[in-house]
């Protein structure tokens, strides 16, 4: 991004790098922080001399904030918000914060609906509705 632009994330003005990486949302995070921590647990007698201060910080922080915990869950919402053609960065902040109304939405992510493809609100409700199943059935 030059010097010029300013970036605004609600017009996903972020810089081009970012727009192309790929986002973990919290609860992806967890599982594969969860993995390790198994395998570290398993090659070592005392797994607590392998574990950094920062591994663990990270490791409580995203258990605390995953909106969605069960694997199979974590999966299924990456499905659907995969399906209304979200930039990684739209769909990890819905993801992570599953706002529960149109509004919410919209003002967490503002460009969903600016963009040249932004959705309808009968969209945002639809994927919204998709999100909550998912957490009610975890």
């Amino acid at each position: 991004m030059s010097g010029e632009e300013e970036e605004n994330a609600a017009e996903l003005k972020i810089g081009e790098e970012f727009l192309k990486a790929k986002c973990l949302m919290n609860g992806e995070v967890a599982r594969i922080l969860d993995r390790k921590l198994e395998h570290l647990q398993q090659m070592s007698d005392d797994p607590t001399n392998q574990i950094s201060q920062v591994f663990e910080k990270s490791h409580q922080y995203v258990k605390r904030f995953s909106r969605v915990r069960n694997a199979d869950a974590v999966t299924q919402v990456r499905e659907i918000l995969s399906r209304y053609k979200l930039t990684e960065f739209e769909l990890c902040v819905i993801g992570n914060l599953c706002p529960e109304t149109v509004e919410e939405a919209i003002a967490m992510v503002p460009s969903i609906k600016t963009k040249g493809r932004g959705l309808d609100e009968d969209s945002i409700e639809k994927m919204l509705h998709d999100l909550s199943l998912i957490k009610k059935f975890e």
